[in-house]
């Protein structure tokens, strides 16, 4: 007699079917004339070319495993006048950049994170890593996230949290290095800065985001965020320039030497908050807007609005036109150059921090084929996207980034 045996278990569709690699390559270059090096005026222009790659792997019917890794390395105008003494030029002035070895670095990182879904997928947990390292700072990272499904998958709610603790290799323009000497200094008296060197180098952040999104119809989904984030430590720049308006100025050449270099409170507490709204228009366009305010208790405030629309060309192509507009109030601390006093206890000439508009203009395209037929090795190409995007800051900051990334898919 043969008995029908019966199974309990039940069959769930792995996380990741395959193997996943992402390979990512970006270009961004950017001009202005504020640049806080140079305490807030001086050439901006900075070249910053980005590859990453990342791995996503699955470790079983419930588990991911990602490896994220990266280069970036940049030339920059700005960071080159730390010294703007150490290279060939003739005529030292904050406008041009100096020839000398500070004008370049690379940063390297890695971001190694797992992720576990339960057997209904309503449940996913997740862990990470982070370290990266250039010449002047080192940052070590950890975090996790929980998302939770619910409503038969039409809501989903989100919680992460990330700490980050960092530290700087402290670099101080180089007329505020003990031994400094040059007889070339011109200006009414003796060049004598009161400058204190920094006495702690950490900087630790502490973030903690919460995340809400649902279907709210056939063609609509949104979604709203909080983000409190709470930094503590050396939160200034050590070689960004701050120069006074009641004390005399000295130069070499055409470079003015600093008064002092920023100072800003060793606390910090932002909080933004937002939401995003998708409307499916019909089946060829979408509509993707985001909102986003931000607080924080330096006293900025800022807006931030996009829109994004697809356009599906065909199965294959969709074209990714965007825009973004930006607004912010000035931080308590910032001052233009000179506008300082010396008797002030925080201060700062980043334009970073001062009052801006800014817009952002971008288009992109992007090709995928589902059944990734193109091949390099045994990975099948899945997609392709191309995107470039112009951003026009109110400040006279002009900047311009080309992304492209493709994702392969094992067989």
């Amino acid at each position: 007699m043969l008995i029908a045996q019966q199974s309990n278990t039940t069959y769930s569709k792995k996380v990741l079917e395959s193997t996943e690699i992402d390979m990512l390559f970006s270009f961004y270059e950017q001009e202005g004339n504020n640049a806080a090096v140079t305490g807030g005026e001086g050439t901006e222009e900075l070249t910053d070319a980005t590859s990453s790659l990342v791995l996503r792997m699955p470790m079983n019917e419930d588990g991911v495993l990602t490896v994220d890794v990266g280069l970036s390395a940049y030339t920059s105008a700005s960071s080159s006048n730390v010294n703007p003494l150490d290279g060939s030029n003739s005529n030292a002035t904050p406008f041009d950049a100096s020839s000398g070895e500070s004008r370049k670095d690379l940063l390297a990182y890695i971001n190694p994170s797992i992720q576990f879904s339960s057997a209904d997928r309503n449940t996913v947990w997740s862990a990470n890593l982070y370290f990266s390292n250039e010449y002047d700072y080192t940052s070590f990272g950890i975090g996790g996230s929980y998302t939770r499904l619910f409503n038969e998958k039409n809501t989903e709610f989100s919680v992460i949290s990330r700490v980050f603790l960092d530290k700087w290799n402290a670099i101080y323009p180089i007329e505020l290095r003990d031994g400094f000497f040059d007889d070339r200094i011109s200006g009414n008296g003796t060049y004598n800065p009161n400058f204190v060197p920094f006495v702690g180098e950490s900087r630790n952040t502490y973030s903690l985001s919460f995340g809400l999104s649902q279907i709210l119809g056939k063609r609509l989904q949104g979604g709203l965020f909080v983000d409190l984030v709470s930094q503590e430590g050396l939160l200034s720049t050590p070689f960004q320039r701050v120069y006074f308006g009641d004390t005399e100025a000295f130069f070499i050449d055409d470079f003015q030497l600093a008064d002092d270099v920023e100072r800003l409170p060793e606390k910090r507490l932002k909080i933004p908050v937002g939401g995003r709204l998708n409307y499916f228009l019909n089946d060829v366009v979408i509509l993707r807007t985001y909102y986003r305010y931000y607080w924080d208790d330096w006293g900025l405030t800022s807006h931030t609005a996009s829109i994004e629309a697809p356009v599906r060309l065909s199965d294959k192509f969709v074209l990714f036109p965007t825009y973004r507009f930006y607004t912010q109030s000035a931080a308590d601390y910032f001052y233009a150059k000179e506008v300082a006093s010396s008797t002030f206890q925080f201060y700062t000439s980043d334009y970073d921090l001062s009052a801006y508009d800014a817009h952002q203009y971008g288009m992109g395209i992007q090709y995928k084929d589902i059944l990734a037929n193109a091949k390099l090795l045994t990975f099948g190409l899945k997609s392709i996207d191309l995107r470039f995007n112009r951003y026009d800051r109110s400040d006279g900051l002009n900047a311009y980034i080309i992304t492209l990334g493709t994702t392969f898919v094992g067989n």
